[in-house]
């Protein structure tokens, strides 16, 4: 009977460790299941952090702030004003560059006339030549006879070379004027198209006086103030596209062997908790690691060495409709479970560019306003459309017609 009551404790004992070892066994095995099938195709890391862009506002010309369009936490879209300086100095500017392109355009006009004046001229030069080498012929032929006197007929050999002087000298200069003209019309002749740029330059230091917002965001660390006195590129303020951000994970170096670019991702925010599960995918990795871009990087080189596992940014593209529906702001913590089922892509692809980049045309107006108030200038300033001076000459009254009218002079 003793014996028999020893041996239960110990029976029992025993079935009570097999069963916890059944049932470790049991964990294990469904743990190793579970692993086996799910969790390594799986990469996690809580250190990940919303980024994007912060667009600095900066003015291009120096001046003095006289207006502040917005403030910090303020919504503004882009082509807003944001920052207005005096534009007394660049508009005197404007003023003057507008009237010198005036001035050369009708100088230039004045250019143009005068080369089909001098054309004119040169046919009334020739026709005078003609007619001083016709006198003198008829001359010689009646001072053969004794009709005319030798004085008359040295007069008429004067009279033929000073036409000649003076027909070259029209020739000379149709050619100097010519040679300022020829092969250009009113808008582009050199001095028109200096005069123009004067303008445009003019145009855009006065236009640069409104500082606008570049994309549609909010506003973020505005440092100006009225009546302070800014420099070109003096940071002002900064505009945070909040539609724009993605999340920039941090991962260890044993994690990334498998990570490409294009495998899913899904995140939760420590803003909303595991509520809301946001869905993106690999978009790129960083050339190096944290410490090795960082202010000062790790010498390693030097002194004791103790290995530190380092990590690597993989940035994680977000799906637009669950931002819009759950906004972010940067720096946020993040958790990332990147699916690395897929291991098919390369593991530093070279992407040459992605369809989603960035561009803002609000800059780009000046530039067409500038060239319309120098077209308008000009074309207010030019009386007619001035082709070539050529073709003004062949418009000009014959220098025969001219000589019709005068007085016929007779041998004496």
């Amino acid at each position: 009977m003793s014996t028999e009551n020893t041996r239960t404790p110990v029976s029992r004992r025993w079935r009570l460790l097999a069963g916890v070892i059944g049932a470790v066994g049991a964990v294990a095995l469904v743990y190793g299941i579970y692993f086996a099938q799910v969790l390594r195709f799986h990469q996690t890391t809580d250190d990940a952090y919303v980024s994007g862009n912060v667009v600095e506002i900066t003015p291009q010309i120096s001046g003095t702030v006289v207006a502040i369009g917005a403030d910090d936490t303020q919504f503004v879209k882009a082509g807003q004003s944001l920052v207005r300086l005096d534009r007394a100095d660049a508009q005197v500017a404007l003023d003057q560059a507008e009237a010198q392109l005036a001035r050369t355009v009708r100088d230039v006009r004045t250019q143009f006339a005068t080369s089909s004046q001098l054309a004119a001229t040169l046919e009334v030069k020739q026709t005078e030549l003609a007619r001083a080498q016709s006198d003198l012929e008829r001359r010689a032929r009646l001072g053969a006879s004794g009709a005319v006197s030798g004085e008359e007929l040295q007069h008429a050999r004067d009279a033929v070379h000073a036409a000649q002087a003076d027909l070259a000298a029209a020739r000379q200069q149709l050619a100097a004027n010519r040679a300022r003209v020829d092969g250009t019309t009113l808008e582009n002749h050199p001095e028109v198209r200096d005069a123009a740029a004067a303008v445009r330059n003019a145009y855009l230091a006065w236009s640069r006086t409104e500082l606008p917002a570049p994309v549609s965001g909010f506003i973020a660390r505005r440092n100006v103030q009225l009546g302070q006195r800014v420099a070109p590129g003096t940071p002002l303020m900064a505009v945070v596209p909040l539609d724009q951000v993605w999340v920039d994970a941090n991962f260890k170096e044993p994690q990334l062997a498998r990570m490409r670019v294009g495998q899913p991702v899904t995140l939760s925010a420590d803003l909303y908790g595991g509520r809301v599960v946001f869905h993106g995918h690999v978009a790129g990795f960083g050339a190096g690691t944290g410490s090795a871009f960082s202010l000062l990087p790790a010498q390693n080189a030097t002194g004791n060495w103790i290995k530190i596992v380092q990590r690597v940014p993989v940035r994680v593209a977000l799906d637009p409709a669950e931002l819009a529906a759950h906004p972010l702001q940067i720096g946020l913590s993040m958790r990332a479970d990147v699916d690395v089922r897929d291991g098919s892509g390369a593991r530093l692809p070279q992407l040459a560019g992605t369809a989603t980049g960035w561009s803002t045309d609000v800059f780009g107006s000046g530039d067409a306003r500038a060239d319309a108030r120098v077209a308008a200038i000009i074309s207010a300033n030019a009386a007619a459309p001035v082709a070539h001076a050529a073709a003004s000459a062949a418009r000009a009254v014959p220098a025969a017609a001219l000589l019709a009218n005068a007085s016929p002079r007779h041998p004496r």
